[in-house]
């Protein structure tokens, strides 16, 4: 079998197919995590990432190949979860950039596509690792390179950067040896070349889904997911499309625009990006919302929805949830003056929340271990705050990226990222921020204010390994400190105070401990009676932090 051109309905199908095939294996993905801690799983971040790409391309109908790469780099991009969920949108934003400037894509096309995907994937990770999805990746560019040169077939090529890249994810564990002490492959790696597999089965005619599932409304109350009464929906059409530029677009345009669809709904989201606007409205006439885009040039990827009929879609429920926030104070004139400084915080727990706001967050993103916020998400908590310069805390390692991603997308607004691991650092950076100081203070003061706190976690092991000199079984209770397993024990309470012990120093002053659902304020009282069996001068605070899957997180300053 030859094929030694693809076009715009090739790319679409193998795409589809390829989003379907992560989609069926990302548990076994998930399984490939080499920490046994409930966290943000690899597979469902790359799943969760190519989907919201895969839903806007399967909206298009007859589309062009640059109707085609857009939807996928646009969806990706906004979608994206996770490092690993920014790093194959990059990959996927690299690749469409080769790939839309052409209608028939040979093995040059490709290689090109291929080695510009990797570019792009690198560039986004400020200290790329080598035996991760980024080496698989980048192995496989250099394959299709070395084929280009000596076939015609795209069918030949692709096998054989599909077999390249599967020998060297097989190398991975010899490349990091937490995955060869684990025993696995690397789980990023394992979710590009199960996308690229289910593309090459499209390719090769084999009987494959391209049908995308409507997306679902997530049970996980991190999500922060509520449904909404009928009597409360002010504006009763959500109306959604994307804008196709044919004229310029520039800040003062947009500025109007937005302008425009405040004065006929609420809930409004418009995000530009290059030669597309994203727009997202709720109002009582969407074909005034859509009269006005096209003003602007062609639409697609048009959608009304009736929220009073379908009040469960989680778009809905988000986009609603955030104008009941909004409610009482739509009349205060504050809102509408534009403050100097806005402040986005991801958190988790209801607790961690109200101590964030007491902080001075303007905007609380429910996100963590098992939910991780897409890139949307924040550009959504952006575009709600008014201010010059937007700080937002990430407060997850894994989320870090995310953020990045989104600040990189926002034209309008000055957003700095300080990069926040864990909830701890989030909030020892924010309480240095002081109007009096600078920009470059304010971000110099945070970041010293993160690194002088260290930071620990109590949770359950959800699989048994072999990890760091110990033998892990699955419901142990493990203490870690920047996700290297310090202490394993049976109790969470002694678990939390052995680790703390290992923590605290000479220099440490104070500990605060922040209990979650799995834990009570008797049981944070407890471990702070067992360190002070350590006969150290210390000032022990307990708070409640009302975190899922996790006993304790602790700070010691």
């Amino acid at each position: 079998m030859v094929i030694k051109t693809i076009g715009a309905a090739e790319i679409q199908k193998f795409f589809l197919a390829g989003a379907n095939a992560i989609d069926a294996k990302k548990e076994t993905i998930n399984d490939l995590n080499v920490f046994p801690v409930p966290d943000g799983d690899t597979g469902t971040n790359m799943t969760m990432t190519i989907m919201a790409a895969a839903k806007e391309v399967a909206a298009l109908t007859d589309p062009d190949m640059k109707q085609v790469c857009k939807a996928i780099s646009s969806g990706s991009l906004r979608g994206a979860r996770g490092n690993s969920g920014v790093i194959l949108s990059q990959l996927l934003r690299g690749f469409t950039k080769v790939a839309g400037t052409t209608e028939q894509a040979d093995v040059r096309v490709l290689a090109d596509a291929f080695e510009r995907a990797v570019d792009s994937a690198y560039k986004a990770v400020m200290k790329p690792k080598e035996g991760t999805i980024l080496t698989v990746a980048r192995c496989g560019a250099q394959k299709a390179v070395e084929m280009a040169e000596r076939t015609d077939n795209i069918i030949e090529m692709i096998n054989s950067v599909i077999l390249h890249m599967r020998d060297v994810l097989d190398q991975t564990p010899d490349m990091l040896p937490v995955l060869k002490e684990a025993g696995v492959v690397d789980s990023g790696g394992e979710g590009l070349l199960v996308i690229l597999e289910g593309a090459y089965d499209a390719l090769l005619g084999k009987d494959v889904s391209y049908e995308i599932e409507p997306e679902k409304t997530p049970d996980s109350p991190a999500a922060g997911v509520r449904a909404v009464e009928n009597a409360d929906i002010r504006y009763g059409y959500c109306t959604e499309y994307i804008i196709m530029l044919e004229k310029s677009f520039g800040s003062e345009e947009e500025k109007k625009f937005k302008a425009y669809l405040e004065s006929i709904g609420d809930s409004i989201v418009c995000v530009a990006d290059e030669d597309v606007v994203k727009v997202h409205v709720h109002t009582n006439d969407p074909g005034l919302a859509i009269q006005k885009g096209l003003s602007y040039g062609s639409l697609t990827s048009m959608k009304i929805d009736n929220m009073r009929e379908e009040h469960n879609e989680r778009v809905i429920f988000q986009s609603e949830k955030n104008a009941e926030k909004n409610k009482n104070t739509e009349n205060n004139e504050e809102k509408e003056k534009r403050t100097k400084n806005g402040f986005i915080c991801v958190s988790v727990g209801d607790g961690l929340d109200e101590i964030f706001r007491g902080l001075g967050a303007d905007k609380i993103i429910a996100g963590g271990q098992t939910m991780n916020p897409s890139t949307e998400d924040i550009l959504e908590a952006i575009s709600e705050i008014n201010a010059d310069t937007i700080f937002i805390f990430p407060n997850n390692s894994n989320i870090i990226l995310a953020a990045e991603q989104a600040r990189d997308l926002t034209k309008d607004k000055h957003v700095v990222v300080i990069p926040s691991k864990n909830i701890p650092q989030g909030i020892s950076a924010l309480i240095q921020f002081s109007e009096g100081l600078s920009l470059e203070e304010n971000v110099k003061s945070m970041e010293s204010g993160m690194k002088a706190v260290k930071s620990g976690q109590v949770t359950y092991a959800v699989r048994d390994t072999s990890m760091d000199g110990k033998t892990i079984k699955a419901g142990d209770i493990m203490g870690l400190t920047d996700k290297t397993i310090e202490v394993v024990g049976t109790d969470a309470a002694e678990t939390a105070a052995e680790l703390l012990k290992k923590m605290i120093d000479d220099e440490s002053e104070v500990v605060t401990i922040y209990y979650g659902e799995g834990a009570s304020e008797e049981d944070a009282n407890r471990v702070a009676d067992l360190l002070g069996e350590t006969g150290k001068d210390l000032q022990v605070d307990v708070e409640y932090g009302g975190q899922p899957l996790y006993y304790f997180f602790l700070s010691v300053e």
